[in-house]
């Protein structure tokens, strides 16, 4: 299983960036975005259920960030980007047993991981 994130960069505060996650597997499983800066935890930015269908943020990227699903590639649409959105950021795939919509954020939910793209926003 191989999770393969792309479209990281540097950008001005108030920038867009697209991040994608070409994923190894088969459309059942509930993915998500992680971040996480220097010192800091691992964090859930956004999820997305198997089908799509359901999409789920932090409240501190509410409006700004957009997740979304292709078949077998996820994306992440960052806009009105901020310095405090500067951190490696991490896919993440995993089943969508129990209470997947309220625990998305949780990373122990997650089986397969990316190895992270760098986001810099100054």
């Amino acid at each position: 299983v191989q999770l393969v994130e792309s479209g990281g960069g540097s950008v001005q505060a108030g920038g867009s960036l697209r991040l994608s996650c070409v994923a190894s597997l088969d459309g059942r499983h509930c993915m998500a975005w992680f971040r996480q800066a220097p010192g800091k935890e691992r964090e859930g930015v956004a999820g997305i259920s198997a089908g799509g269908g359901g999409t789920y943020y932090a409240e501190s990227v509410k409006g700004r960030f957009t997740i979304s699903r292709d078949k077998n590639t996820m994306y992440l649409q960052m806009n009105s980007l901020k310095p405090e959105d500067t951190a490696t950021y991490y896919c993440a795939a995993g089943g969508c047993w129990g209470a997947w919509t309220t625990t998305w954020y949780q990373p122990q939910r997650y089986n397969y991981w990316g190895e992270g793209t760098q986001v810099t926003v100054s």
